[in-house]
């Protein structure tokens, strides 16, 4: 597939456009920054400009096309992957996290519709239920959290997400596309287990915004993969997160002592997701293969 891939340079997307590339894919990523890696094109797009957005996923992927038969009327692309946003509250003015974001987001289904993709994936956030920027602290309404659990958020990043799921579910409904919606866990990298994981394990609280969950790169880029393999799904909103808590204590444990009186709707494994992927692993086959666990000891297990 050729794959328009946005946010290509962002700390999710410089792992999973080269992902995308080592499985045969041309993957062209449209970021203001460049990624430069050798398997992947980059193209300097600024996403909030829709003409140039337009142009851009019009234009050529790759030099090779210059000998190859013209696509005039469309796009050259098969796929769009639009990872690209301001990642979180505080890195920016809220009014101008929210601004930018929806803006982007509409200019990139709109190009890609208009121009024939029929494969849209894009991402959402763990944010959108409301609990990671919430203030003060906030509990889901019940547990696991599924794709159904209510998206109220407060914060400007959040709210953006939850406007960019509307605006991608009426492109769904304008033209018939398959858009897939990805509301993404905190993501980790391989060498964060070493660096950031110690001090979750001594102190799960440290993880109550994330819901206690996270995603590895490497599984969000299988997560990706499935997407773009698996056609005719319509419009739809898939959480990502590994199997696994981002903590040494256990489920019940967690139950007991952050979220006493929260409605538990089924029985739940002693280290399982709060979560819950069951909607990907269903649709999509998606299968997490990554943990924590295989670069740190639980220290549950020390004699």
């Amino acid at each position: 597939m050729r794959i328009f891939f946005t946010g290509g340079s962002g700390k999710a997307g410089h792992h999973v456009a080269p992902f995308l590339a080592s499985q045969g894919h041309q993957v062209t990523n449209a970021d203001l920054t460049p990624l430069g890696h050798d398997d992947v094109t980059d193209l300097r797009v600024d996403l909030t400009d829709a003409g140039q957005v337009y142009s851009a996923m019009a234009g050529m992927p790759t030099f090779d096309d210059l000998d190859a038969p013209g696509h005039e009327g469309g796009s050259a692309y098969d796929a769009v992957v639009h990872f690209a946003a301001i990642p979180a509250v505080l890195i920016a003015p809220d009014a101008t996290t929210f601004a930018t974001n929806i803006t982007a987001h509409y200019n990139v289904l709109e190009a890609a519709t208009r121009l024939g993709v029929r494969k849209v994936i894009f991402a959402s956030s763990e944010t959108t239920y409301g609990i990671c920027f919430a203030h003060g602290e906030r509990k889901p309404l019940y547990l696991p959290v599924d794709e159904e659990h209510p998206v109220v958020p407060e914060d400007s990043y959040a709210m953006s997400k939850v406007a960019g799921e509307v605006i991608s579910r009426s492109f769904h409904a304008r033209t018939g596309a398959d858009v897939y919606g990805f509301r993404i866990n905190n993501v980790i990298e391989p060498h964060e287990y070493a660096e950031k994981f110690p001090a979750f394990l001594d102190d799960p609280a440290l993880r109550r915004r994330n819901i206690f969950a996270y995603i590895d790169t490497r599984d969000l880029g299988q997560m990706t993969l499935r997407a773009l393999e698996t056609d005719g799904l319509g419009f739809e909103m898939f959480n990502v997160a590994n199997a696994d808590l981002s903590v040494a204590a256990t489920t019940g444990e967690i139950i007991e002592t952050f979220y006493d009186g929260v409605e538990v709707r089924k029985e739940m494994g002693r280290d399982e997701t709060f979560y819950s992927i069951d909607k990907a692993r269903n649709l999509l086959g998606y299968s997490p293969e990554h943990s924590w666990r295989d670069v740190l000891e639980d220290p549950r297990t020390k004699a």
